[in-house]
């Protein structure tokens, strides 16, 4: 590997966005170390990465696990040596019902992954960025992150949380040559957002309100992952602290 080559660190990399943006930052010529609590999913995005050509490598972790995320850290230093670009990108969506019905494991479950899990995942890369002196770091938002959604409180604040964090990081490491940003998409079609339509049907219960999306349809995930790769890119060298919305008019 030359010492050019972009590094770049994906969590949520077996499935959805993680996986579109992973091969499409490995597509442009980025070393991709993929994340993923599943292993067989993180494996098959790893074997269609080097079917097309492309380098990376696979970590499993789980993200709310502090010794897991220095472990996915330490392995992108030791097999790269830097890490140039961090979408810090795994998370989950809840159950949709009224803020009294969620139960409190499900809480837990959201804010462990969506708001521990992006910290730790900051935390750690920010002390190898550090080092470098440079370095990007792009956070899976939403647009709950800006606006709440119906029967989604939960999910909501945590989300509101990632845009938090990012601009607060974004103000503390802005002399340091490390930007921070976040994408915050709308409605994509993913295995993970399937699920709803299902649980609408098989729960009983659907929400008073629903987003509209002005667009009339939900994102793919590779026109999520083409704005990722922008992200990723020179081009976007004058941004930190920015919430890039992806949203089909979403929040209009």
């Amino acid at each position: 590997m030359t010492e050019s080559k972009q590094v770049a660190v994906v969590t949520g990399a077996g499935s959805g966005i993680g996986r579109a943006s992973s091969l499409k930052l490995a597509e442009n010529g980025a070393a991709v170390v993929l994340v993923d609590f599943n292993k067989e999913t993180g494996e098959e995005t790893l074997r269609m990465i080097k079917e097309r050509g492309g380098e990376g490598i696979f970590v499993q972790a789980n993200v709310a696990n502090s010794e897991e995320v220095q472990n996915y850290v330490n392995k992108a230093v030791e097999t790269y040596g830097k890490i140039d670009f961090f979408f810090n990108n795994a998370g989950i969506v809840q159950k949709f019902s009224r803020l009294a019905d969620v139960e409190e494991a499900e809480f837990d479950r959201l804010v462990s992954i969506n708001v521990k899990g992006v910290f730790l995942g900051m935390k750690y890369v920010l002390k190898v960025m550090d080092k470098q002196g440079s370095g990007h770091i792009l956070n899976t938002a939403s647009t709950a992150g800006v606006r709440s959604e119906h029967s989604a409180s939960v999910y909501s604040a945590t989300k509101h949380a990632v845009v938090g964090i990012t601009k607060g990081a974004a103000l503390e490491y802005v002399g340091k040559g490390i930007r921070v940003n976040a994408i915050c998409p709308g409605a994509v079609q993913t295995a993970l957002t399937e699920g709803v339509a299902k649980s609408f049907a098989e729960g009983g219960y659907v929400p008073e309100e629903i987003s509209k999306v002005r667009m009339g349809r939900p994102a793919q995930a590779d026109e999520i992952a083409g704005v990722v790769a922008f992200m990723a890119s020179p081009a976007s060298s004058y941004m930190t602290g920015s919430l890039v919305m992806v949203d089909g008019g979403l929040t209009l």
